[in-house]
């Protein structure tokens, strides 16, 4: 893969803890909780998860997220701002048209309400669905991958954050020798 080449596998920077990123670690820890506690405490913990897949789907058709604005208050940099956004005004992600990060917000949020009633009205077993997506959510802050992101990447759905460039395997083993 050359440098001029669209990099296969999407993977944002992990070199900065910006909006988006720290949202999504905050997002994954709450889905975490909320389920662990629906499990072991009450039902009525999932309404916390259904609450973070509700915030979701906002963000992605609004721009708004609760979440940015406190971190944007605390002095966390975005990566996703719209171009005339200073600190000190409320945070919206760029909504201007769709794009990858903003349809993740989306799904993401879709299938946490989702999954959220799918565990009050048919079986608590979907809880393990909530759950998992609180890990990849997690997991996605921290490397910066995640695989409903790259399926959404592959399916044609151009990012705005920058893709981190990674050398295939076999070309990365024919530079090192």
């Amino acid at each position: 893969m050359n440098s001029t080449s669209t990099p296969r596998v999407y993977i944002v920077p992990t070199d900065t803890w910006y909006i988006e990123r720290t949202v999504w670690l905050v997002a994954g820890t709450v889905l975490l909780a909320g389920t662990a506690l629906a499990i072991w405490s009450s039902p009525y913990w999932i309404l916390a998860v259904t609450a973070t897949g509700a915030s979701s789907i906002v963000v992605g058709l609004t721009g708004f997220c609760v979440v940015g604005n406190v971190l944007a208050k605390l002095g966390f940099r975005p990566a996703l701002a719209k171009p005339d956004w200073k600190p000190g005004e409320p945070y919206f992600i760029q909504t201007d048209r769709w794009y990858l990060e903003r349809y993740i917000y989306l799904v993401v949020g879709i299938n946490l309400c989702l999954g959220s009633i799918l565990s009050i009205v048919h079986s608590p077993w979907w809880l393990l669905f909530t759950g998992f997506v609180g890990v990849a959510m997690v997991w996605f802050a921290a490397t910066g991958f995640c695989i409903m992101a790259n399926a959404l990447y592959w399916l044609g759905a151009e990012p705005r954050l920058k893709v981190v460039r990674t050398a295939a395997p076999a070309q990365a083993a024919m530079q090192r020798s």
